[in-house]
């Protein structure tokens, strides 16, 4: 029978068996992220058009050709997130946070949505951890942005990862920028890309993040945006440097990075690896000083950052980064007949109420039946209860690695029967292996 529908291009299933990687990838973004003292921020799956043409920029291909947009029934203008800052930042102004104490240091764990060619490590449902530094003037808050993120991949265990900074400027300096771009690229229109050329006049900026062959070659020679830096932007640049290199952060300079965005100002950065193809970057971000007010908002310096979780969790496969151990049931109580079903729910619930994992008979299969499922769910124990056992009120639990077999109590006692019995075995995987 052919199925009703199958999954859209694009979108991936996170199933059981692979769910605990993502769980534990994201206890560690999370648990890294409450030790630089950022706070978990959660915003809605879509938001009105504008906030997106507005705070990411109408010139990017994000708002351009990716956005998934659509009309609602109250004829309004709806979009999926394509990413997590104008949905963060649009909170906090529209919330009055920054009346609280500054800054304010905010994370989420995300889905986003773009309509992009899949390819590894990109698709066009992902989902992303992200931080946001709300009304942080400060290079110090650049150089702490940035150890965020080197702290996540190095807890993760990922390796072979290069961290790459830039900076941009300010809107008065980078519009100087502009010009000499302008300038260097018009002599090459005739081989500029369609794409590219509808941006020479709106954008030139956005021709260097190009991916095209011939734009990528026609950028090499343009003007470095270094070289025309303010005092104030060059100084910030050099804090920045100075604070990495006094935490023995290593990094290069390359004055390539521009970013997708056109909301970045200032420091831009990403971790790169090499070892996943095309997509290279696993964690990016940068400073967005105006962005705050482009939305309507006071002067709000700020920066963040976000990381490809599907990115992320391709590049530990791939390295054979360690997982913990998916969670399994401490045991499974095998009933026969009834009576013994109705015991077996008990005892299971007994056992979940002091921290342990139950299992028990749904379908009225038979012993061997029951102890081949124990099996494939790799259960640690497991017990049969049937008249005899309820009678005298003792059962015997069986160590389904080893194949001992103990004889406990199954009445009152019978969570600290088992607490006695298994403490070494079971805790301990418990404490080694807890996603949560």
């Amino acid at each position: 029978m052919k199925l009703v529908a199958d999954a859209i291009k694009g979108t991936q299933d996170a199933l059981p068996k692979e769910s605990y990687k993502w769980q534990y990838i994201e206890k560690v973004v999370k648990s890294v992220a409450q030790e630089f003292d950022f706070k978990e921020i959660r915003t809605p799956v879509f938001e009105k058009t504008e906030l997106f043409q507005r705070g990411v920029g109408d010139t990017t291909d994000v708002v351009q050709k990716e956005m998934y947009t659509f009309e609602d029934k109250g004829k309004r203008s709806i979009t999926l997130r394509p990413e997590g800052t104008a949905g963060a930042i649009r909170s906090i102004l529209e919330h009055g946070l920054f009346n609280d104490a500054l800054p304010i240091k905010a994370y989420y764990i995300t889905s986003c949505y773009r309509y992009e060619k899949p390819q590894a490590g990109r698709l066009r449902e992902f989902h992303q951890f992200g931080v946001e530094c709300v009304g942080a003037k400060s290079p110090v808050a650049d150089a702490e942005v940035i150890m965020l993120g080197k702290s996540v991949l190095e807890r993760l265990g990922i390796k072979n990862i290069s961290l790459e900074i830039n900076s941009i400027g300010c809107p008065e300096c980078r519009a100087k920028y502009t010009e000499a771009l302008k300038e260097y690229f018009s002599k090459y229109k005739n081989d500029l890309c369609e794409t590219c050329l509808s941006r020479l006049e709106r954008n030139p900026m956005r021709i260097l993040d190009c991916k095209s062959h011939i734009c990528s070659k026609i950028a090499q020679d343009a003007p470095v945006i270094l070289d025309y830096l303010c005092d104030e932007c060059k100084e910030h640049f050099e804090k920045v440097k100075n604070y990495l290199t006094s935490a023995n952060v290593e990094f290069t300079v390359n004055p390539k990075i521009v970013r997708g965005l056109d909301y970045y100002t200032k420091t831009v950065f990403e971790f790169i690896t090499t070892e996943i193809g095309a997509q290279g970057a696993v964690c990016a971000g940068g400073r967005y000083d105006g962005l705050a007010e482009e939305l309507g908002g006071p002067s709000l310096p700020s920066l963040g950052f976000a990381m490809g979780l599907e990115r992320a969790l391709l590049l530990m496969e791939k390295q054979g980064c360690p997982f913990p151990q998916d969670s399994v049931a401490d045991i499974y109580i095998a009933p026969m007949g009834e009576m013994a079903q109705a015991t077996a729910i008990k005892l299971c619930k007994t056992v979940r109420e002091e921290g342990f994992s139950a299992v028990t008979d749904y379908s009225g299969r038979g012993l061997k039946a029951q102890m081949k499922y124990a099996n494939k769910i790799g259960a640690k124990f497991s017990m049969v209860i049937g008249d005899n056992e309820i009678e005298s009120g003792k059962a015997t639990l069986k160590n389904m690695l080893s194949g001992e077999e103990i004889e406990v109590e199954i009445g009152n006692n019978f969570a600290n029967s088992l607490y006695k019995v298994c403490k070494d075995s079971i805790l301990s995987e418990i404490e080694n292996t807890a996603l949560f």
